[in-house]
């Protein structure tokens, strides 16, 4: 007997008007189910077999989905499923951080094709874009070399750094890098590169990272505390990411944490800058993450005690943003060593009570995620992608005619 598979897809709409839509839906249930055929596709956005056949011949003859070889399911007659292709599109991510620039650059199905980094200084944001604009360049330069007309399916470049944004501080503070914050960074980066960047914090692009090849994959609703040089979190809400007002929302790096002296926040006691400060070890050094991995083998007291206190503090995280939130599941996810994630996550057990943690789960309460000095950057350029194809109700109200 065959297995009936579960199909997860955004409604689509019959209504006239509504093409731009639907070709998002489509896109959207590919990616996220793998090869299906047409009248599963039908089925799972409630569109009509026809509307399904004309978008998806479209999507065909413009390079974005191909057909797969027929095949036969049970008694019935054969069908043809079809698969996004990973060269319909390319985007380009960076991660500007404290020290280090990471560009890279993805496909359409937001895996990795080529990356590169660069040291870069806090203080310095003109010279970071000068060193910017050549890894790009590097990028777009491998990518037109693979295919002649790949590098005309670029659709956008996504900025990822460290937030707050839009709060005053010192134009010194190296770690709010606020120099860099008050540097005109869309615009130079749009006149050097002639792609519309969009920045967001890098909590949200490791969040973006997670639902489109990561743990959030599955989810509607997911939060990512993401643990890179700072600490934050990229929050997932009803399928898409939440950004708030000024694109600080999740910043729980600033709430107070009381395992030091009641007084101090989360950022200060939890995030890889505290550990490094711990350590006495220079956050700018090639190797850090290999330092921090081999410290975690060895059980290093140093590096216990802050796992210890640490843990203490994101375990009452985790509690506030299961009550505040009401997420299926809450990620770990950031820039760190996973061997120090998952150290983090064995001493951060037995979880604290909250209103969701009784409850019937499909997924994990607590999980790890992407942990890899190049999540960041990969969520960074998967936004364009997902900016660009995924279901936007927007598309949907610009396609209908007005009413007077």
């Amino acid at each position: 007997m065959d297995v009936i598979r579960s199909i997860r897809a955004t409604p689509g709409t019959n209504q006239d008007g509504a093409s731009a839509h639907n070709r998002r839906v489509i896109i959207d249930a590919l990616r996220i189910n793998g090869p299906i055929s047409r009248a599963d596709l039908a089925r799972a956005t409630s569109l009509t077999k026809q509307a399904v056949s004309n978008i998806v011949e479209q999507l065909a003859n413009e390079g974005f989905i191909e057909a797969l070889p027929a095949v036969k399911r049970g008694r019935g007659q054969p069908f043809t499923p079809y698969q996004l292709v990973p060269e319909g599109a390319f985007a380009v991510g960076l991660q500007i951080d404290r020290y280090v620039v990471r560009a890279v650059m993805v496909d359409f199905l937001g895996q990795p094709r080529f990356r590169a980094q660069a040291a870069i200084s806090s203080e310095a944001p003109e010279d970071g874009v000068e060193i910017i604009s050549k890894l790009i360049d590097g990028l777009r330069e491998k990518l037109a070399a693979s295919a002649p007309d790949w590098d005309q399916r670029i659709v956008g470049l996504g900025v990822a750094m460290p937030g707050p944004f839009g709060v005053s501080a010192n134009a010194h503070n190296k770690w709010m890098m606020s120099a860099w914050q008050s540097y005109p960074l869309r615009e130079k980066l749009a006149e050097k590169t002639g792609l519309a960047p969009e920045i967001q914090n890098d909590a949200a692009a490791s969040a973006i990272a997670e639902r489109m090849v990561g743990a959030a994959n599955a989810v509607d609703n997911a939060v990512c505390l993401f643990l890179g040089f700072g600490i934050g979190t990229g929050l997932i809400l009803n399928g898409d990411i939440f950004r708030g007002a000024n694109g600080n929302a999740g910043e729980i790096g600033m709430a107070l944490a009381p395992c030091v002296d009641g007084e101090t926040t989360l950022e200060h006691s939890a995030s890889l800058a505290s550990l490094y400060s711990a350590l006495q070890i220079d956050p700018a050094l090639p190797d850090i993450y290999a330092r921090v991995d081999a410290l975690v083998q060895a059980r290093d007291p140093a590096l216990e005690k802050w796992v210890i206190c640490a843990a203490e503090d994101l375990r009452r995280s985790i509690q506030l943003l299961e009550n505040l939130f009401d997420p299926e599941t809450i990620i770990f996810c950031g820039g760190a060593p996973q061997s120090l994630v998952s150290r983090l996550i064995v001493e951060m057990q037995p979880l604290l009570p909250s209103i969701v943690a009784d409850r019937v789960r499909s997924v994990p309460r607590l999980q790890l995620g992407r942990t890899d000095p190049w999540s960041v950057a990969q969520g960074a350029a998967v936004e364009p992608i997902s900016r660009t194809f995924d279901p936007r109700y927007s598309a949907l109200w610009k396609g209908q005619p007005k009413v007077d």
